[in-house]
């Protein structure tokens, strides 16, 4: 078996120590406002929601007989919202007391925490290329123009920041305030929660106020509209003539809930939309997350549903690394979709095109006209262009290294020094956008540049006199970043080790209509902006032909998708993480005009623990001809986990260590209409560290006419379950803890609690990774023998941050069996007991104790007065 190859070097270790827990120097209390989770929860009841096959009258019913058994129970809390459609049950507003009742009644299924889902941050830029040239990554150009495409007849829901009904990409009027809802092109929709509502915010704010009209104040759900079907205005989508639905989660400004989304999912079911759209998330949670378990039961219902998968990778604006994928991309039969950059404009050294990205808060780069280059440091220099510039740059276009200060700081430096433009590169790898935004601001182009692409204009400056030459032209990969996975897309697996993202398609750099408000066109970059594109492909991939149906789209998008070389160094020719591209660029052209299809279409190996995998291909022609295919294998990179200290999804390695893929034949030949199968056995590379993530591409080439297909794998090597959960942090957690002023006292000596108002113990875990279920029981502290359990919960997402931190908690009160069907339930007396915390890990079996972590707590004293 072929060495893995260490391509990124392994991160530098800290003691090990850290890691143990009697040796932290911990702090003795913690804000109780920084724990994780809240007040509001989703209650799941136990009957099958109406999408599942059962009656309105049904699902009511058993929510009417909820509500008099928590009124009977002394149960108290603030109902928000019910759901019958797509998810049985409610959201609610409950404290941790009246949570743990919920628990022990009868009929309820689970409780998941309604998250809050912060409005996408995308970076924003000046200018970018026209939306153009990103139709034409993945061939919708074409679909238009040859083809005939357009997305007549296809309904697309937006489920964002709404859409600008008054602008002329969706056959508005071109004046604010003056085009009737709907329209011709905005068919439905509805705003559910108001200009002020901000699910983050206090008081008023979090206060729902719904109207008809989803008119866009915020500006993203327009961009996002745009991108899937803009006609006008200058503009053209991927689909210009599908109709929308716009459904408003967010306010002017502010974050929604997760229980607002699941509502518009239901009326965008109810509306029609054929095809759903969701450029939003909450990160890190599993298929079983009620936002994605809804838009997985609307893909059973016929509605192709695309989501972005998030953006939580290294270069995002809330960094991550594995296992990031959030919901409801992360749902089984979502559309998960990663980005890659945008083909970027140029500017041209010596006969080379170098793409460029334009920096936000500086005038747009030039489109002719040239500059003599000059540079301020070298490729090492740590804070090139950090103090006042003293080199002769005048008239120039100055080339500076990114680090240790601002890129304001160095452009300000650089025009003050009289310079004529900026180059910026970086100092790792992949793209850079950079933002030079400040006061006074800066009036000279300013443009961001790879690692690679700087240390070669270096070299070339050095060699003599250098010549920038700006141009109007769009360039990708290898002169560029276009093409490549963007720095901020998340990477997968799920938490059951489910392949995720699926797809992926342009989000980098993507200009696109925003309200008329605030300027009628905006650049913006996300995975947000990369799910409208698949959107608006399957809505072209939908017209073209109607008997694709929303079980097989994924699989047909998927088979023809485009994998792309690793964005690290992407010169080194290796596919990039397949479980962070998914099956690579959407191939829109190649999924309409495809003669033959492949199932399943992307294979998730599990641990490598349990052995080889075994999958089985089969290969189907859609031609009336006969089809011959050579299958074969190509490796993408691997990635390691962290195995020293600190947070175990971090990424501490890159590989080029290939799995050894076994076929059952090379060959296959498919008759007319006809179909062949291929048995493909993946085996992991023993050499790669444990718990990393691998992955690669099952190739199927034609011989003659066909289509070129390919089928994306992922899984882990080594053992699932050694990933530890409750890893300590600088606070030394689990604590038993109290709670009073507003802050968790760690009581490692033990405590008194008197059960009453609101002196009730905690406990303070931090999590680190996702647990399939954690349970909380007492037993008596003298004699060890079993009390009850305190809570048990199931699906557990994990902490946020390295030094993030989840608050259980236990009222006194005791049962027996599990949620939804406690027995035994009663009051501990007065007394002494401890409390075992039990973590199950993800895919872990119940019944063999190596897949349990646990936790004693200290003593904990019930005195009730």
């Amino acid at each position: 078996m072929k060495k893995r190859t260490a391509l990124v070097p392994m991160l530098t270790a800290v003691a090990t120590a850290s890691l143990l827990f009697a040796s932290q120097a911990q702090a003795q209390s913690v804000p109780a406002s920084a724990a994780e989770g809240g007040r509001l929860w989703f209650v799941e009841l136990a009957g099958a929601p109406v999408a599942d096959g059962r009656t309105l009258a049904t699902v009511r019913a058993e929510k009417a007989e909820f509500r008099r058994a928590a009124t009977a129970a002394g149960v108290r809390f603030k109902e928000r919202r019910q759901f019958d459609t797509l998810f049985n049950g409610f959201s609610i507003e409950v404290d941790a007391a009246n949570r743990l009742k919920l628990q022990r009644m009868k009929g309820v299924k689970a409780l998941y925490p309604v998250e809050i889902v912060s409005r996408p941050v995308v970076n924003a830029s000046e200018t970018a290329p026209d939306l153009g040239a990103a139709l034409g990554l993945t061939g919708a150009d074409v679909a238009q123009n040859t083809l005939g495409l357009t997305g007549r007849g296809i309904k697309v829901g937006i489920i964002d920041t709404g859409i600008d009904i008054d602008h002329p990409a969706f056959g508005g009027s071109g004046t604010p305030g003056t085009s009737a809802f709907p329209s011709t092109r905005i068919v439905a929709g509805y705003d559910l929660v108001g200009d002020a509502y901000n699910a983050g915010g206090t008081g008023a704010a979090l206060i729902p106020v719904p109207d008809a009209n989803p008119d866009d104040c915020g500006g993203h759900g327009t961009h996002v509209a745009g991108i899937v079907g803009a006609n006008g205005g200058g503009l053209k989508g991927v689909a210009p003539e599908v109709q929308f639905g716009a459904y408003r989660v967010f306010g002017c400004a502010g974050s929604s809930s997760s229980d607002v989304i699941v509502e518009a999912l239901e009326r965008a079911y109810a509306d029609g939309m054929q095809v759903i759209n969701q450029s939003l998330g909450a990160a890190r949670q599993w298929p079983q997350y009620p936002t994605a378990q809804a838009t997985s039961r609307l893909v059973n219902k016929g509605v192709v549903m695309v989501a972005s998968i998030g953006n939580n990778g290294p270069g995002g604006s809330s960094p991550d690394a594995l296992f990031a994928a959030g919901a409801p991309g992360v749902g089984d039969k979502v559309i998960g979709v990663a980005s890659f950059d945008n083909a970027q404009l140029s500017f041209n050294v010596a006969g080379t095109p170098y793409g460029f990205t334009a920096a936000g808060g500086a005038p747009a780069a030039p489109t002719s006209g040239s500059l003599t280059m000059a540079k301020t440091g070298t490729t090492t220099t740590a804070d090139d262009g950090c103090a006042p510039i003293t080199a002769d740059v005048a008239g120039k276009a100055v080339l500076i290294r990114r680090g240790t200060c601002s890129f304001y700081i160095k452009a300000a430096n650089a025009q003050a020094a009289g310079a004529a433009a900026v180059v910026l590169y970086n100092n790792a790898a992949g793209a850079l956008n950079a933002t030079v935004a400040g006061t006074p601001p800066i009036t000279i182009p300013v443009v961001g540049i790879t690692a690679a692409q700087g240390a070669a204009l270096d070299a070339a400056i050095t060699a003599g006199t250098t010549t920038l030459e700006w141009g109007s032209a769009y360039v990708s990969f290898p002169f560029g970043t276009g093409g490549l996975i963007s720095g901020f897309s998340s990477f997968g697996l799920t938490a059951e080790l489910g392949f995720k993202p699926n797809i992926g398609a342009p989000g980098g750099g993507i200009l696109s209509s925003y309200p008329l408000e605030l300027g009628g066109a905006a650049t913006l970059s996300g995975t947000s902006m990369s799910a409208p594109h698949v959107a608006g492909g399957a809505a072209l991939v939908m017209q073209a032909n109607p008997k694709i149906n929303a079980q097989q789209m994924m699989a047909r998008l998927q088979n023809t998708a485009d994998p792309k070389n690793w964005s690290g160094n992407a010169s080194l020719g290796l596919l990039d993480h397949s479980f962070r591209q998914g099956a690579g660029m959407m191939d829109i052209v190649g999924t309409v005009t495809a003669t033959a299809m492949v199932t399943p279409s992307q294979i998730a190996t599990g641990e490598s623990a349990s052995g080889s995998y075994k999958q089985t291909l089969t290969v189907r022609n859609l031609s009336r001809s006969p089809a011959t295919y050579t299958v074969g294998h190509v490796s993408g990179v691997a990635a390691g986990p962290n195995t020293t200290t600190g947070a175990s999804y971090n990424i501490t390695g890159v590989f080029d260590a290939p799995a050894t893929v076994t076929l059952s034949t090379t060959t296959l030949n498919l008759p007319a209409n006809g179909s062949a199968s291929v048995d493909v056995t993946i085996t992991a590379n023993e050499s790669l560290p444990d718990r990393s993530l691998y992955g690669g591409y099952i190739t199927l080439t034609p011989t003659g006419a066909g289509t070129k297909m390919s089928v994306p794998y992922g899984g882990m090597k080594g053992d699932y379950q050694t990933t530890q959960v409750l890893t300590p942090t600088a606070n030394g957690f689990p604590w038993l803890a109290s709670l009073a002023g507003g802050s968790y006292t760690n009581q490692p000596a033990g405590a008194t609690f008197t059960m009453a108002d609101g002196n009730i113990p905690y406990f303070l875990m931090h999590l680190d990774h996702l647990s399939r279920q954690i349970k909380l029981e007492a037993f008596d502290a003298g004699t060890g023998a079993f009390v009850g359990k305190v809570s048990d919960d199931e699906y557990v997402t994990r902490s946020a941050t390295p030094g993030g931190f989840f608050a259980f908690t236990w009222d006194g009160i005791t049962f027996r069996g599990r949620t939804g069907n406690p027995v035994a339930v009663r009051e501990a007396p007065n007394g002494n007991y401890v409390v075992k915390v039990s973590v199950l890990k993800a895919l872990g079996d119940e019944t063999n104790p190596a897949h349990w972590e646990t936790w004693t707590s200290p003593t904990i004293t019930i005195a009730r007065p």
